[in-house]
């Protein structure tokens, strides 16, 4: 085994992100390491499919801590991230250990929590990712890493080729790399907001949204044209029971970060803040609509609803029609 290769590897947090990071990060250890990852989730059950692969559960944050020499951590938000810094540095001894956090937060939050780490005599990089689940699923990530230079030697065979099809080295501080996908936040959620106005515009001037969406293809490039995709085929409004390619609340919270990030150096994010308006309004339609899950790209509903449209485009009323035929039978 290589001397960069830690002998016992841990994640904590089962999301749908993080179930498909560490499903990944088992297979690689397994064949690789010739280890198992061990995991820890809050609903436990959320394992059983890792299991199923050969990793181990643990019973709580600080079995795994001491157990392990790297963990990675994926969890939903900041307050999540604090609570799980906060077990850890419950644990007696993390001397030497490394922890390595996917999670997008504020930059601020990976900064304390980089401090709170170091004066433990442990090691901290941040390694935000880009990217929905069925991204994950197939570990081709794109994600950012900031840190000390040797901690980012021990992560580097788990990076390219198992968790990201790239990694981009930012920085040795940890908050860059969170401030990097801030702003990846920001350009996502911009590009989804040009892209819905121009598609409703399309529809309404009897352009035709497939002949934009040609356009955005030849034109404009993979992020244009892929969140056209999730207006057209309904991913902004998924099907009852569907879980969203990425959920609606954690993008506004993305977007708050990248807004508050701005204000912060004295400068502003104007069209994260139209965004933000019409992603706050969508979730007031889910919460209107009992509580019905959204993708972040949901902010189309309400670009249509303010052009006099429905909420739903056509693709998701025959299919949500198709769906309720079928059940009727």
């Amino acid at each position: 085994m290589a001397s960069n290769k830690p002998q016992i590897v841990g994640w904590i947090g089962l999301g749908s992100m993080g179930l498909a990071m560490a499903q990944n990060v088992q297979r690689f250890i397994q064949q690789d390491i010739k280890s198992q990852l061990r995991f820890w989730n809050r609903t436990a059950s959320r394992g059983a499919q890792l299991e199923l692969l050969g990793a181990i559960g643990c019973e709580s944050i600080a079995q795994l801590v001491t157990e392990c020499d790297l963990i990675f951590i994926s969890t939903s938000d900041d307050a999540a991230l604090n609570s799980i810094i906060d077990q850890i540095l419950a644990v007696k001894d993390i001397d030497g250990k490394l922890f390595v956090d996917t999670t997008t937060v504020h930059p601020n939050t990976t900064k304390k929590s980089d401090e709170k780490l170091k004066n433990r005599n442990a090691s901290f990089v941040a390694a935000p990712v880009f990217g929905a689940t069925p991204v994950a699923e197939s570990g081709k990530l794109l994600m950012a890493m900031a840190g000390p230079s040797e901690a980012l030697d021990k992560i580097a065979p788990f990076g390219k080729g198992v968790l990201a099809r790239e990694v981009m080295i930012v920085s040795d501080e940890p908050e860059k790399a969170t401030l990097m996908k801030t702003l990846g936040n920001f350009i996502t959620a911009a590009t989804m907001e040009i892209v819905g106005e121009a598609q409703v515009l399309a529809e309404k001037s009897d352009l035709g949204t497939e002949m934009l969406e040609k356009l955005l293809e030849l034109n404009f490039g993979g992020l244009m044209h892929s969140s056209s995709r999730r207006m057209t085929q309904g991913v902004y409004l998924p099907e009852e029971g569907q879980s969203p390619w990425s959920n609606l609340n954690l993008g506004i919270k993305d977007v708050q970060h990248g807004i508050s990030c701005a204000q912060g150096v004295g400068a502003r994010l104007k069209v994260a803040e139209v965004a933000l308006e019409n992603m706050v309004r969508a979730r007031e339609f889910s919460d209107a609509h009992g509580g019905r899950p959204l993708d972040s790209s949901s902010g189309y509903g309400i670009i249509r609803q303010d052009a006099g449209l429905d909420f739903e485009n056509t693709f998701v009323k025959e299919r949500d029609t198709r769906k309720e035929d079928g059940s009727s039978q």
